[in-house]
């Protein structure tokens, strides 16, 4: 503990009482160590643009900049040398040779200086006569421990405010949902600034786990590498993982392909079945069901557990373990920073590989919920973190609802921030007299039962979408765009999808089409050696993606009818997404107005 402490505090020893823009993409222990100090970290990644940084910078009167190497310092040092002017700056890594500091006059210090001005600091202080005396000043539980500038999927960054309460908050109990062991391994692909990723380092670093990182390029070699316990990601990360898998399976041959697509429904009619007679089943019911019919219901489900179990067994030893053997999650996938579609989360299920769903924002630090292995219910982010209330409004009154109604999602708690930095009005606007957060997202929490299939499942949480991606069609009629958008990415022609439809008649949706997989699905329908196989018409795409979404949404409550194809995917470079790889809805809607007005013509 003595190197660990002399690792994080040494390095910034003369950071105190400020304001740090740190901007890097890892080495989270430079973050503790500014926090440790009392002074404040403002957090953002080297890939942000220029002007960002800037306006993050200046908003949050931060004094001084850590960057991350020195092409990124390179990048915005003109920049800030006119507009910012920080006091120092602080390279990470590379060497300070390579920075463009011409006519700068701001000092820029390597990681190696600041560490050395530490411990001419530390060792002064020892042979001083204060050398018995303690040499921080207190830090208060409500302290302001950094600001973190959400990147959100609508409007302009605001500074949340996050104490050193609301971070050990979550180092204390997210133990309950993810029971980490010291030795075992986590991977990670998120970015280390991020409030998702740095709440699990942090609670990672108290448990003596080894962490490992990684991205969406070498995600499919660390893990066979690593094989680590955890996976800590976002639902897109799963999305492609099941998307990898059934395409091997596409590809293998006709037997193959058959057994091994026969046997998972087997092991997902048999989960399914598995869910009813352990209560683990969702329902908005608010009565129960009387108890002869849950008996009969319980009974039936044994009874089709049974007869499937034999071959859920073969299932196992046939596919399901080869499948988890190239997956190589050992314990649990961890997701957060989105919803996590229904088909993924029962595949995952039926191969027996545990993904626990958890929920929360910058703004609750950011964890309020997650599913517990011994409770993990299908379609929910699980019951609540220690300490945390949770209740449901209306959109329009405010009413409080009953559970199985959905409405707003308030949340109430220690993970919820102190405010919006220099935003009162904001903070006002989401937080209550009462302390109750309000988090822009739709839910419900379901009834506590004591027979039927939900028995086991009670208190835990529902989510539903945004309250802002809500579509209000020029009939009245609300339409949620989350459940539609799941449905369509069923289809491996469907790479990425938005619903739109705003003040329209009906739906629409913008599609980043799978080409390779509109390629080979237009060869089993045309003759391989045609050339209109080799290059198919946006026209002849359109009609494949229309017909896919036909298909796979059929049972939605809203059918999508214009589809406006576009090429270029949505990505965070392009700004189209999130860190956490949720699309920014406005962004692309603003990108393609004018084609969706075509559309709609």
């Amino acid at each position: 503990m003595r190197r660990l402490h002399f690792l994080l505090i040494t390095p910034v020893g003369g950071l105190l009482l400020i304001k740090v823009l740190v901007c890097l993409c890892s080495l989270y222990y430079f973050m503790l160590g500014i926090m440790a100090t009392g002074a404040v970290n403002v957090v953002r990644g080297s890939r942000s643009s220029v002007e960002e940084l800037l306006q993050i910078y200046c908003h949050s009167e931060s004094v001084a900049l850590v960057v991350d190497n020195p092409e990124f310092f390179n990048r915005i040092a003109e920049s800030f040398s006119c507009k910012a002017a920080p006091k120092f700056v602080i390279l990470l890594w590379g060497e300070k040779s390579s920075l463009v500091t011409a006519g700068m006059p701001t000092p820029v210090y390597s990681y190696n200086e600041i560490k050395n001005f530490g411990q001419e600091r530390r060792a002064k202080f020892a042979r001083s006569n204060d050398a018995g005396k303690y040499e921080y000043e207190f830090i208060d539980p409500d302290d302001i421990a950094t600001i973190m500038y959400t990147s959100g999927t609508t409007g302009n960054p605001k500074g949340v405010m996050l104490t050193h309460q609301n971070l050990l908050h979550q180092i204390r109990n997210l133990s309950d949902f993810v029971p980490a062991e010291a030795g075992e391994r986590f991977l990670s692909m998120l970015p280390s600034w991020h409030a998702y990723e740095r709440a699990c380092e942090y609670f990672i670093f108290t448990c003596g786990v080894e962490q490992k990182y990684t991205s969406i390029r070498f995600l499919k070699g660390d893990l066979k590498q690593y094989q680590p316990h955890y996976l800590i990601s976002v639902p897109l990360v799963y999305e492609t993982l099941y998307s990898g898998i059934q395409k091997q399976i596409s590809t293998s041959s006709p037997v193959r392909k058959f057994l091994a697509l026969t046997l998972i429904k087997v092991s997902l009619a048999y989960t399914e079945m598995k869910r009813i007679y352990e209560g683990l089943c969702l329902t908005k019911n608010q009565k129960p069901p009387l108890y002869i019919v849950s008996l009969v219901d319980w009974l039936w489900a044994r009874v089709v557990a049974f007869v499937l179990w034999p071959l859920h067994i073969l299932a196992e030893k046939l596919v399901h373990k080869k499948i988890r053997s190239s997956i190589g999650i050992t314990k649990a996938g961890v997701s957060g920073g989105g919803s996590l579609p229904m088909h993924v989360d029962k595949f995952f299920e039926a191969i027996s590989v545990n993904v626990q769903n958890g929920y929360g924002l910058t703004e609750t630090s950011p964890v309020v919920s997650a599913r517990r292995l011994r409770c993990n219910v299908l379609g929910s982010v699980g019951h609540p973190i220690k300490d945390t209330e949770f209740k449901i409004v209306d959109h329009e009154t405010g009413t409080v609802l009953p559970p199985g109604s959905k409405g707003i999602v308030k949340v109430r708690g220690p993970p919820v921030m102190k405010g919006y930095y220099k935003n009162p009005l904001a903070t006002k606007q989401v937080i209550d007299d009462d302390g109750w957060f309000n988090t822009g997202d739709m839910g419900w929490i379901t009834p506590q039962h004591s027979t039927g299939r939900s028995r086991s499942c009670g208190g835990v949480i529902v989510l539903e979408g945004r309250a802002k991606d809500t579509i209000v069609l020029s009939t009245g009629e609300n339409v949620e765009p989350l459940e539609i958008e799941e449905a369509a990415m069923r289809s491996n022609l469907i790479q990425q999808i938005v619903v739109i439809g705003q003040d329209q008649r009906r739906l629409g949706a913008i599609v980043i089409p799978n080409k390779e997989a509109a390629e080979g699905a237009a060869k089993q329908k045309i003759s391989p050696v045609d050339p209109e196989v080799n290059e198919l018409s946006k026209e002849r795409i359109t009609s494949m993606v229309y017909e896919e979404l036909k298909k796979w949404t059929s049972q939605c409550s809203f059918q999508v009818g214009p589809v406006l194809i576009v090429d270029e995917p949505f990505t965070i470079d392009n700004g189209l997404m999130t860190p956490t790889m949720k699309i920014r809805r406005d962004k692309v809607v603003d990108q393609y107005k004018n084609e969706i007005d075509r559309l709609y013509k």
